[in-house]
């Protein structure tokens, strides 16, 4: 029997990436980019001039890769969800009886 080399896959369990972008913010890109097409072709509909439409939806291109770049090597796979559920958290709750600390 002759020996055989076989490559491991080490990348198992581990989210998607492309480019840089980490799971969701992939998503969060393409809804964009569809966006900004649909944007464009109401722009263009109604008439607004081609190279006006065409700078408008680069220039709001431009900033949303940035964005989204951004989100992404800030808060990273998971952080951005955790930092929008903490958000949700109260800082404090009143309780004007004490009742609710009394057993019945």
């Amino acid at each position: 029997m002759s020996n055989s080399v076989y490559s491991i896959n080490k990348g198992i369990n581990q989210s998607i990436e492309f480019k840089g972008l980490k799971a969701q913010y992939i998503w969060y890109l393409g809804g964009g980019v569809v966006g900004l097409m649909i944007l464009f072709a109401a722009l263009y509909i109604i008439g607004v001039p081609s190279l006006i439409c065409i700078g408008f939806v680069g220039t709001a291109g431009g900033f949303l890769v940035f964005k989204i770049y951004r989100m992404s090597n800030t808060y990273g796979e998971y952080g951005m969800m955790k930092a929008l559920a903490k958000k949700q958290i109260p800082k404090w709750i009143k309780v004007y009886s004490r009742a609710v600390f009394m057993k019945l």
